[in-house]
C-alpha cells in the first residue's frame, strides 16, 4: 500500500479516486506543527534553533497518519506546490522519523498543479526529494516573522498602551495606507478652468475641442487659474473663427493582458466581482480542489498562489483551438503569446491560473456551482481565452484647430480613437481603477483646412468650467495589493491574511471598498517610523524578500540571512528600551500634529487648549487606547478624540456638550459630548448621569434627540419568551447589538435592529445561539437518539458538531468515522467508539479519587516527595499565562496561506 499526503480532505477524496486501490491518500489539514506563542520559540543564540507544537486536532491526524505509514510500502508526499506546500511536507516527515515508523520505506515528493487525473498520474511517474532550499526558506520567514512579532509588540505594549501588534510585513502595508491618508489631509486643493468649444464641421458633425494654447502660450490642464482668465478666452473664442489646422489618424495595436498571477486576480476580483483579497482567494480554493461535474470530482482551476504568468503548451494549444471555434480563425494570432513576469522578484516558477480545461466553458459549468464560484470562473477563463487572441486594431486620430478672433489666436485639439478590429477585447478587457475607456470616442470625418462653426449660440457653445484638483484616492484592496506587488513587499500567500489582518486589529477599515486607517493604526506607524524607521522602509522590506528568494534558489544560508537582520534589529531595540513614554508621545505630537492638531482658519495655535488659559494639547495613552488631553491635568481634564479639530465638524465643540434637547419625561437636556472613547450622548447633569456611547456606524454629525433617547432608554425589553415567562432585552454592548435571555446572548445584525427586534426574530436568534452550544445555552438537539446505555445508564445520542456528526455518552464525545452516515449509526456502534474514547477520560477522571487513600498509607519517603511534586504543579499556571499574555503580537507569525 502506498500512502500519500496531502493538505484537505477534499483534495484526499478526489486524488484517491484517480490513484485507485493500492492508494490510501490522507490529509494533513493544513499545517501540522507551529511555533508556540511563547517566548524562546525561536532562539537566536542556538543559530536560531525552532521549537515546534503539535495541536490536539494536529496531533490525533498525526497518529492516524502514522499508523498508516507504519504498515505502508511507500510514502508519497503530495502537498501543495510552492515554499508552504514544501513547509507541510518537511512537518509530516520530521514527525514520522521521530515517531520511528519510516525505517527503510522509500519516502517520495510529487508536486501537481492541477488537481485532474493526466497531471496526478503524470505527477506519480516524476517523483523527486524534498527540496530543502525551499524548506530553508520558510524557515527563515517564520523566525523573521516570529522574531519581529515577539519582540517588536511587547515594546508597543510598553510604550503606547492599547497598541496589538507590530508584523514584518503587517506594518509595510499599514504604513502604506496611513502615508496616502497623510497625503490626502495635507493637499491643499488646487483652482483651474477647463474651455471647451463644441463645434460642427461642414457636414453638419459635431465636434468638441479643448483649449491647448492661447495668445502663443501652450496651455496644460491646470494652467487656466481663475475665472478672469477663463472668461478672457471664453470671448475671445465666441467671436472667433475656427479651422482644422491638421488631421493625424495612426493605427495602434491594443494587446491582451496575461493570464492570472494571484495578485492580478484579486484585483481583477475586486473591480470586478467586488470581492474582498480573503474571498476571492476562498473560491479559488474551491475550485483548485474540485467540483463534482457529471458524477466526476475534477480541479476546476490550476493552483491559485503563483506569481507566473506562462501556462503549459497544451492549454495554449486547447485554447486557440476553442478561439477559433467560438469566435473565428481571425481572432487566433498566427503565433502563440508567451509572457514573462515582471514582478520585482517573482517567487517560485509556477503556472499562471488558468482553467483545467479550456473546452470546459463557463456556461457548461455554472449549474454546478454557486454563484461566486461561477463568476470567478467565468473572469479566470475570460482572462486566459483573451491572452491568447488577437490583438485589437485601433485608429487614433487628432484633429488640431486654430481660432482667431480679436487680434489673438487660440489651438484646439480633439482626440479619440476608433475600434477597427476589436480582437481580444470581443471577450474580455481588463478593468481600470480610474473606469477611463479611451477607445470609445469616435470622431467625424473632417480635412485639413476646413472651416468649422460653432454649434448653437456663441455663450453656450463655448464651456467654460471650474474645477479644483482632487487628492489621491485612497487604497482599495486591489490598488494596496498592486503597490505591494509593485514595491516587492509580501508574496501571492500573504496578501489577503496580510490584509485581514489590519482589520481584524482595528489599525483599518474598509468603508465604500477603501482601505481607512484608524487613530490606533496611525500611532503605530507613526512610533515605528520614529523609532524603528529602517523596518517599515518599503526598500528594507523588499531586499528581505529577494534574499529569502535567493535562499529558496539555493544561493543564501539561511541562518546567515537571520543573523545579519537579528544583529542589527536586536540592537535598534535595545536602544529604546529605555526610552520615557512622554518622549515616545513627543515624537508622535510632531510627526501626527497634521492629523491631531489641524490648522485652524484663524491661525491660532492648534495645540492651545480650549478650556483653560496656558494648557498645551498633547497625545496621551491609556490601557483603552491614545486620546488628546491638556498638559495641565489635573487641574484641567479637558479631552477629545485624536482626529477631532476644534471647528466641531461632527456636530460637537471641544469646548462643551451640544445640547440635542430635553427628554420629555425628566425635563433633563439631552446633550452630545465627546470622551477619550469616542462621541457618547448623556442625560442631565447629575453626578453619575445616565450615558450611552455612539454604537459603531452612527455618526456624531446625524445624530438627533430622537435617536439620543433611544439610546438613553436602553435596554429594551422586547417582550416575555414563550416558553418560559421571562423576559427578553436588547441592549449595545461591548461586541455590538444584542438580545438577551437567561444568561444567553445573541448577536443582532446592526445596532438599529436594537430598537426594532421582535419577540419572533428574538425567539429565533436565541434558539440559533443556543443550538450552536457554550456557556448559558441549552443542550443541542441530537440528530438520533439511540438509546440508554447498557450498564451505566444515562442517554446515548448522535449530534451534529462543528468538525462533524459525532455520537455522545455523557461528557465523552466520539467523532464518527469518515464518510459514515450518522442516520445509520447503531447503539453497538456508539457503544465501541466511546468505549475506545473513553479510557483517556476515565483514567484522568478517576486518579483524584485515589488520592485520599494513597495520602493516607504514605511512607515518609513519599511524604517527603511530595513538595517538589507540588512545586513543580504550581508553576504550570505561570506558564500558561506568559503563553496567553503573548499569543498574538504579529499577524506574520502563522502559516502563510492560512492554513
Amino acid at each position: 500500500m502506498n500512502i500519500v499526503i496531502v493538505e484537505s480532505p477534499a483534495k484526499a477524496k478526489t486524488i484517491n479516486k484517480y490513484l485507485g486501490k493500492d492508494y490510501h491518500v490522507l490529509a494533513s489539514y493544513g499545517h501540522v506543527r507551529d511555533l508556540p506563542a511563547k517566548d524562546g520559540s525561536v532562539r537566536p543564540d542556538e543559530d536560531f534553533a525552532m521549537s515546534w507544537e503539535v495541536d490536539g486536532k494536529s496531533s490525533k491526524r498525526l497518529s492516524e497518519i502514522a499508523s498508516a505509514v507504519k504498515d505502508a510500502d511507500r510514502l508519497i508526499l503530495a502537498t501543495d506546490p510552492d515554499r508552504e506546500g514544501e513547509a507541510i511536507s518537511w512537518h509530516v516527515l520530521e514527525v514520522l522519523q521521530k515517531k520511528k515508523v519510516l525505517k527503510d520505506k522509500p519516502v517520495e515528493r510529487v508536486v501537481f498543479n492541477a488537481i485532474t487525473k493526466s497531471a496526478i498520474l503524470e505527477a506519480m511517474k516524476n517523483p523527486r526529494p524534498l527540496d530543502t532550499p525551499l524548506v530553508d526558506a520558510y524557515l527563515a520567514r517564520r523566525a523573521l516573522d516570529y522574531l519581529v512579532g515577539f519582540t517588536l509588540s511587547p515594546v508597543l505594549w510598553r510604550k503606547l498602551p492599547g497598541a496589538r501588534s507590530a508584523g514584518r510585513v503587517q506594518s509595510v502595508a499599514l504604513r502604506l495606507i496611513c502615508d496616502r491618508e497623510m497625503e490626502i489631509e495635507v493637499f491643499k486643493a488646487q483652482e483651474y478652468w477647463s474651455i471647451l468649444a463644441n463645434l460642427k464641421t461642414p457636414s453638419g458633425d459635431a465636434l468638441s475641442a479643448g483649449i491647448t494654447g492661447f495668445d502663443g502660450k501652450k496651455l496644460g490642464r491646470l494652467d487656466i487659474t481663475s475665472e478672469a482668465e477663463a472668461t478672457t478666452i471664453k470671448r475671445m473664442l465666441e467671436g472667433a473663427s475656427f479651422a482644422v489646422d491638421s488631421v493625424v489618424s495612426k493605427p495602434a495595436k491594443r494587446n491582451p493582458a496575461p493570464p492570472f498571477t494571484t495578485s492580478t486576480l484579486q484585483q481583477e476580483a475586486s473591480r470586478k466581482l467586488g470581492f474582498s483579497a480573503s474571498r476571492t482567494m476562498q473560491v479559488a480554493q474551491k475550485l483548485y480542489e474540485g467540483i463534482a461535474i457529471g458524477g466526476e470530482t475534477s480541479g476546476l482551476i490550476t493552483y491559485m498562489r503563483t506569481d507566473g504568468v506562462q501556462i503549459a503548451q497544451e492549454a495554449i494549444t486547447a485554447a486557440r483551438q476553442v478561439i477559433g471555434q467560438d469566435f473565428g480563425a481571425n481572432y487566433v494570432p498566427e503565433k502563440p503569446r508567451f509572457y514573462s513576469t515582471k514582478a520585482k522578484n517573482a517567487q517560485e516558477a509556477h503556472e499562471a491560473i488558468r482553467p483545467t480545461d479550456l473546452s470546459r466553458r463557463p456556461k457548461d459549468v455554472a449549474r454546478f456551482l454557486d454563484p461566486d464560484q461561477a463568476r470567478l470562473y467565468e473572469l479566470i477563463w475570460k482572462r486566459t481565452m483573451a491572452s491568447q487572441m488577437e490583438s485589437a486594431v485601433l485608429e487614433r486620430t487628432t484633429i488640431d484647430i486654430t481660432a482667431k478672433g480679436s487680434g489673438k489666436t487660440a489651438a484646439l485639439r480633439a482626440s479619440g480613437s476608433v475600434v477597427r478590429f476589436d480582437g481580444f477585447l470581443a471577450l474580455y478587457q481588463e478593468g481600470r481603477d480610474d473606469d477611463e475607456d479611451e477607445s470609445s470616442r469616435r470622431l467625424p470625418a473632417v480635412d485639413e483646412g476646413a472651416s468649422l462653426a460653432l454649434a448653437g449660440a456663441a455663450a453656450e457653445a463655448i464651456e467654460a468650467g471650474q474645477h479644483f484638483t482632487t487628492p489621491p484616492p485612497r487604497y482599495t484592496e486591489a490598488s494596496l495589493v498592486k503597490k505591494m506587488e509593485e514595491l516587492g513587499i509580501g508574496r501571492p500567500s500573504t496578501y489577503a491574511s496580510t490584509l485581514q489582518t489590519l482589520r481584524d486589529r482595528d489599525y483599518v477599515e474598509l468603508e465604500k471598498k477603501q482601505l481607512v486607517p484608524q487613530d490606533k493604526g496611525r500611532i503605530v506607524i507613526a512610533f515605528l517610523e520614529s523609532f524603528f524607521n529602517r523596518y517599515v522602509e518599503f526598500d528594507f522590506t523588499a531586499s528581505l524578500e529577494e534574499q529569502l528568494d535567493k535562499i529558496s534558489a539555493g544561493e543564501l544560508s539561511w541562518q546567515e540571512v537571520l543573523r545579519d537582520f537579528w544583529r542589527d534589529f536586536h540592537g535598534a531595540v535595545d536602544e529604546i528600551k529605555d526610552l520615557r513614554v512622554s518622549e515616545v508621545l513627543d515624537a508622535l505630537n510632531e510627526l501626527l500634529a497634521p492629523h491631531i492638531f489641524p490648522a485652524k482658519e484663524d491661525g491660532s495655535d492648534p495645540r492651545a487648549c480650549p478650556s483653560c488659559s496656558n494648557g498645551q494639547l498633547s497625545l496621551k495613552v491609556s490601557r483603552f487606547g491614545a486620546f488628546i488631553g491638556c498638559n495641565n491635568y489635573p487641574e484641567c481634564n479637558y479631552t477629545r478624540q485624536l482626529a477631532k479639530s476644534g471647528d466641531g465638524e461632527d456636530g460637537t465643540t471641544p469646548d462643551g456638550p451640544k445640547v440635542l434637547g430635553q427628554d420629555p419625561a425628566t425635563g433633563l437636556d439631552v446633550s452630545l459630548r465627546i470622551g477619550r472613547f469616542g462621541p457618547y450622548v448623556q442625560l442631565g447633569e447629575e453626578a453619575k448621569p445616565k450615558r450611552s456611547s455612539l454604537p459603531k456606524g452612527w455618526s456624531a454629525a446625524d445624530l438627533d434627540l430622537e435617536k439620543a433617547l433611544q439610546l438613553l432608554s436602553l435596554p429594551r425589553e422586547v417582550g416575555l419568551h414563550p416558553e418560559d415567562g421571562k423576559m427578553i432585552t436588547s441592549n449595545l454592548g461591548r461586541f455590538g447589538p444584542y438580545v438577551h435571555h437567561e444568561g444567553t446572548y445573541a448577536n443582532l445584525s446592526s445596532p438599529d435592529e436594537v430598537f426594532s427586534v421582535g419577540l419572533n426574530r428574538a425567539v429565533d436568534v436565541l434558539a440559533e445561539k443556543r443550538a450552536k452550544g457554550g456557556r448559558g445555552r441549552a443542550a443541542a438537539t441530537p440528530l438520533k437518539e439511540l438509546g440508554e446505555h447498557p450498564t451505566e445508564g444515562g442517554p446515548v445520542n448522535v449530534y451534529d458538531g462543528r468538525y462533524g456528526p459525532y455520537v455522545k455518552f455523557g461528557k465523552v464525545n466520539a467523532t464518527l468515522p469518515k464518510d459514515t452516515d450518522p442516520q445509520a449509526v447503531t447503539l453497538e456502534q456508539a457503544l465501541e467508539l466511546i468505549a475506545a474514547k473513553a479510557p483517556k477520560g476515565a483514567a484522568k477522571k478517576k486518579a483524584p479519587a485515589k488520592k485520599p487513600a494513597a495520602k493516607k498509607a504514605a511512607s515518609k519517603t513519599t511524604a517527603e516527595k511530595k513538595p517538589a511534586a507540588k512545586k513543580t504543579a504550581a508553576k504550570k499556571p505561570a506558564a500558561k499565562k506568559t503563553a496567553s499574555k503573548a499569543k498574538s503580537p504579529s499577524e506574520d507569525a502563522g502559516p502563510e496561506d492560512g492554513s
